[in-house]
């Protein structure tokens, strides 16, 4: 068994992820293409492992930050496209065509780099349409055609497609904004039909766009932090069920576990962990999981965080450590070294969510998954 093996470890559960590629394909339209977004290792769930479930289950392609993690999806043997959502270093160029990865191109500095190396690679080009981050502005379209319409260069025959990213989707109560960016991407869409690109795929839609904006999902979609079962904010999920008059039904792909390592009794007085800030009221059975902030715990939930053993809550006890907490046992009579502990999924009737953890942390679910340690080992159960 995996947990006489590792102190601590992480399940993906391949049926999850199944059932969120369904639900997704369920509100898109037969010709939106549905692409599954691994950056980030994969939300933190393993950018391998989770891409090639999504892959056996169907995905029409992949986004990534990177060169290098798309090339470790070819590595795999993955034959989707693949889209790099992140700057790519020039000297990249070559070895992302020959993995046949599609790069962004976000700005004129980028565009004219591409175009001096003569390097062959696909390419998106992305629209700033209020995000203010990466890409171009609708006026600096007429400059961007034309470098890639000048005829000593091949490099408009590489461009496939345009693409923009909402801000705020997700946010309910403010829907104008997000509305209007939709329109200046359909403006700068038909800016490239005028000059001859008729054919470029184009999308706008993560998982937000894609729950709230039906009439925003063009092409493809972007899916991120739905395929690994929650919704932007527990008010996109409300939302969403008003907007297309049904519940999506995700589950949660991804579960933290632990063991036992040591158990010990305590007596009033007794102080724990780093810097005292913690000390005993009463006598205390305390359990010892060796997993800290290296792990991914935050350490913003000292003395206020909790986990699952055998189906209850276990307070966390004084600071968390860099590889250690202790937690409070006090409740339980029978738990021993070697028992599970639960910082992540479902023990019995108790759950404790990424939501969850990312509210008593003081920050959101896309952190807490994100910054698991890679290192921990991950399994498809």
């Amino acid at each position: 068994m995996k947990e006489h093996l590792y102190k601590t470890w992480i399940e993906i559960n391949q049926k999850a992820v199944a059932n969120n590629i369904r639900s997704f394909r369920s509100i898109l339209a037969k010709k939106t293409k549905l692409f599954a977004v691994v950056k980030s290792n994969a939300y933190g769930h393993g950018l391998e492992l989770f891409s090639k479930i999504a892959s056996e289950r169907g995905v029409d392609g992949f986004c990534v930050d990177s060169v290098i993690e798309g090339h470790k999806l070819r590595n795999l043997g993955l034959r989707e496209p693949i889209l790099v959502l992140g700057p790519t270093l020039p000297h990249l160029f070559e070895e992302a065509a020959a993995d046949r990865l599609t790069l962004t191109i976000s700005n004129l500095d980028a565009l004219t780099v591409l175009k001096k190396s003569h390097v062959a690679v696909d390419y998106h080009l992305k629209i700033d349409t209020g995000m203010h981050r990466q890409g171009f502005y609708l006026d600096d379209l007429v400059k961007v055609l034309k470098v890639i319409s000048h005829q000593s260069s091949d490099i408009g025959e590489c461009l496939r497609g345009i693409y923009t990213h909402f801000a705020s989707a997700k946010d309910i109560t403010y829907p104008n904004y997000t509305l209007w960016q939709i329109k200046k991407f359909k403006e700068a869409k038909e800016i490239f039909r005028k000059a001859g690109y008729k054919n470029l795929i184009a999308h706008t839609s993560a998982t937000g766009g894609a729950l709230l904006y039906p009439q925003a999902h063009f092409d493809l979609v972007r899916i991120g932090i739905g395929l690994y079962g929650y919704f932007p904010t527990k008010e996109t999920a409300l939302e969403h069920s008003l907007v297309l008059r049904r519940k999506l039904n995700l589950e949660h792909v991804l579960s933290w576990r632990a063991l036992v390592s040591e158990v010990k009794n305590l007596v009033a007085g007794d102080y724990i962990g780093y810097d005292l800030t913690e000390e005993t009221r009463t006598k205390t059975k305390s359990g010892i999981i060796p997993i800290g902030y290296w792990h991914g715990f935050p350490r913003s939930l000292s003395s206020r965080g909790e986990v699952l053993v055998k189906g209850k809550r276990a307070k966390v006890l004084g600071r968390v450590s860099m590889d250690l907490i202790v937690v409070d046992l006090s409740n339980r009579s029978k738990v021993k070294v070697g028992d599970i502990a639960t910082l992540i999924g479902r023990d019995g009737k108790e759950k404790i969510s990424a939501n969850d953890f990312g509210y008593d942390a003081h920050t959101i679910s896309y952190e807490i998954i994100t910054r698991l340690n890679p290192m921990i080992k991950r399994f498809v159960v």
